[in-house]
């Protein structure tokens, strides 16, 4: 006499908490800085915009606030919604909020890391952001305080490393990657900028800083590598201007950040799906 029990079970995921009406929070981080991240973040909001998403983005920088200056808002003051609510900033239809907008740009933040995360916290969830599709999170670089904070009490939905193609760059973005597989953030990819020079006469390229550090790690670590920005000065005249270069349909560099951001938006959109629900299905053989 035998006896074959089949049992089938279907259960529902709890989904990740939301930050008032945000879909998705995207983090954006890097090692060491210098290697254009906030130039990065600002691009990849404009791109998402483009895409007709509804995008903000918050400046986490809280010792080297860059956000105010490459959206053109250097010197503007926010407004209160009431006592206990900021309105953020607007600019070409991205919301944006930035500790550079409550400080005077000579002022250095002279914070230990527990005033500079409850002042993140404060910027985060004391912002009127309405509904958006996509946060944009400009992170200070590195892997201290403020990286934990975000880390592990905002529920990201995932993290974009910028690097460069230098050997010292690629080994503190390796730093960073590891610092968000340990609070279980996925990495969505990475981008290398200053990949190449193009030359304005000839056209060629040179690899100034180094080939293929960003393709290898990438390989390395099983993530998408997104996008190679070459070192270009557009880049640079669009942002000192408080434009965002991703915005211009007619720049081949733009192309780049929004074939980017199109890669991030599809891999948040399949691993959403993915997570409605699983069947475990046990069977006694």
């Amino acid at each position: 006499f035998s006896l074959k029990v089949v049992l089938s079970l279907t259960c529902k995921l709890k989904e990740a908490a939301k930050i008032h009406q945000i879909k998705h929070v995207v983090l954006v981080a890097s090692g060491k800085g210098g290697v254009g991240k906030s130039t990065t973040a600002v691009n990849l909001a404009a791109s998402l915009k483009c895409e007709g998403a509804k995008v903000g983005i918050l400046d986490a920088d809280i010792y080297g606030p860059s956000i105010p200056i490459l959206l053109g808002l250097e010197g503007e003051k926010p407004q209160a919604k009431d006592e206990k609510t900021m309105l953020p900033f607007e600019k070409e239809g991205i919301k944006s909020q930035s500790i550079g907008f409550l400080v005077p740009a000579e002022s250095a933040m002279v914070w230990r890391g527990p005033m500079a995360s409850g002042a993140l916290s404060q910027l985060l969830n004391e912002t009127d952001w309405g509904e958006l599709d996509y946060l944009i999170v400009d992170m200070p670089p590195g892997t201290g305080d403020i990286q934990l904070t975000m880390s592990q009490k905002v529920p990201a939905s995932g993290a974009v490393i910028i690097t460069t193609p230098q050997d010292l760059a690629l080994a503190d973005a390796q730093k960073g990657i590891a610092m968000f597989e340990k609070v279980k953030v996925p990495i969505l990819g990475l981008i290398e900028n200053m990949s190449h020079f193009i030359c304005g006469h000839c056209g060629q390229e040179s690899h100034v800083f180094g080939q293929d550090g960003g393709k290898k790690m990438a390989h390395r670590y099983g993530v998408p590598l997104l996008a190679e920005i070459p070192l270009q000065l557009d880049i640079r005249e669009y942002g000192e201007q408080g434009k965002m270069i991703a915005a211009d349909a007619s720049s081949n560099i733009g192309e780049h950040y929004r074939k980017a951001a199109r890669l991030v938006a599809s891999q948040l959109y399949y691993q959403q799906t993915n997570k409605d629900t699983v069947e475990i299905i046990i069977t006694d053989d």
